[in-house]
């Protein structure tokens, strides 16, 4: 079966998972809501298919607000409303910002994906 990437959210027990570049097999699958002070999070625990170790992640995700500082081609510049901090994301095919649009992103681990 090909290798495909897929969104924490749509993970169930039973199906396989790469957890630390392992395959695996979901036998536990949990999801908390966002607290007061933290974000959404993801708990998967899994079983290696060849060495049968137990093996379990986290995932948490953030979703972060940002304003459109201007456009250039295929890249956009925004600035986290919170942090202040102008990063550069590429911009979706379905989307047409312009300066001083708001925008919601997900972020996780550095990587960053507009919403």
């Amino acid at each position: 079966m090909p290798k495909q990437q897929t969104e924490v959210r749509e993970l169930q027990e039973g199906n396989y998972v790469m957890i630390d570049d392992v395959p695996s097999k979901i036998t536990a699958y949990s999801t908390s809501k966002p607290g007061k002070h933290g974000s959404a999070k993801a708990r998967v625990e899994g079983t290696g298919v060849f060495d049968g170790q137990k093996r379990n992640f986290t995932q948490p995700v953030n979703r972060k607000q940002g304003q459109v500082v201007s456009v250039s081609g295929n890249d956009m510049q925004v600035m986290d409303l919170e942090t202040y901090e102008t990063i550069t994301m590429r911009i979706p095919e379905d989307l047409d910002p312009e300066s001083d649009d708001e925008i919601e992103y997900l972020e996780f681990e550095g990587q960053r994906k507009v919403v």
